[in-house]
């Protein structure tokens, strides 16, 4: 098992109704590269990978000969060469995986920045100053949602029992679903950018949203707006938005995806001003995990068994 950073894999599921056909080893550090990883795991059957942590390209699959089963957690997963792993007569299954979570953290990087959460309780434990910030309405203003599918629509649900004005644009989406989800539709992306106080961004990584928001579409934000992002980090370019926090052109962004995870320690993510960051804790929940590594002792046992279940893609 792949990432084990807080060290539970083995204690969210039941995995010793396989102990008798498999030993579990779960790995807490991150390997990095396609070297690293090859070395690593050139021993093992069967490999269990969080979300899309670690890629495995063809030539990495070509470089793991006793490699038999892939387990993703998800349902999707961009980042595996599928026909590689046919090829090499690799089984790829998935599991379940909630929205919920990345909601749920949305909203706290969401509130956290609005209500300078970090700053104010630094400085209180600190001995700082007794308030220093003047925080944002969510009532009333406009919540901007770039993606209104299954993680958007949940966000959208929230902002309008806070008493938000809701509206939402991605490339396919209709004034019908906008309207089944209680929001408006956007005229466009930019008058989307342009006008709300608060942006999330909620879209799949694709082509079509790749550097999506780039410098020209933070320059439309106002100066007293916030960006979310816990999709992914290549929807908002990186580079134009430190360009943007560190020169103060939007009041503060909350993130949860970076270009390179985890994150290296001279990374400038790391010390960018007016930025509230977490380390990809979206989908980082007790539920989600029980999910995931249950879901993988089912997948092992049916795969053992010459049965394989969950397959993707």
């Amino acid at each position: 098992m792949l990432d084990d950073y807080q060290g539970v894999a083995t204690r969210m599921a039941d995995w010793s109704v396989i102990e008798d056909e498999v030993e579990v080893v779960a790995l807490r550090e991150h390997l990095h590269g396609e070297e690293a990883l090859a070395e690593a795991l050139a021993g093992y059957d069967i490999v269990v990978t969080l979300r899309e942590r670690v890629a495995f390209p063809g030539s990495l699959i070509a470089r793991l000969p006793r490699l038999k089963l892939l387990i993703a957690s998800g349902m999707r997963n961009s980042v595996i060469d599928y026909a590689a792993a046919d090829a090499h007569g690799v089984t790829v299954c998935g599991t379940a995986s909630s929205g919920t979570p990345p909601v749920e953290l949305t909203w706290a990087l969401l509130l956290g920045l609005a209500r300078g959460v970090v700053e104010e309780s630094t400085a209180l434990r600190a001995g700082g100053p007794w308030q220093s910030t003047v925080g944002a309405d969510l009532h009333g203003a406009r919540l901007g949602l770039l993606g209104l599918g299954r993680i958007g629509s949940r966000v959208a649900r929230v902002g309008l029992a806070f008493g938000m004005r809701v509206s939402a644009w991605s490339q396919n989406l209709t004034a019908e679903r906008a309207a089944e989800a209680g929001v408006e539709l956007a005229a466009s992306k930019e008058e989307l950018l342009a006008g709300s106080d608060f942006v999330s961004v909620h879209l799949a990584l694709g082509e079509r949203t790749r550097g999506l928001v780039g410098a020209a579409e933070l320059a439309l934000m106002k100066p007293t707006a916030y960006l979310v992002n816990t999709s992914r980090a290549a929807i908002v370019d990186q580079d134009a938005l430190l360009t943007a926090l560190h020169e103060g052109r939007i009041a503060g962004a909350g993130v949860d995806v970076f270009d390179i995870e985890p994150l290296p320690s001279g990374h400038p993510m790391r010390t960018a001003p007016r930025l509230l960051a977490t380390p990809h804790l979206g989908y980082v929940s007790r539920a989600n995990f029980a999910a995931y590594y249950g879901q993988a002792v089912e997948n092992i046992r049916a795969y053992l068994a010459g049965s394989p279940v969950r397959r993707l893609p």
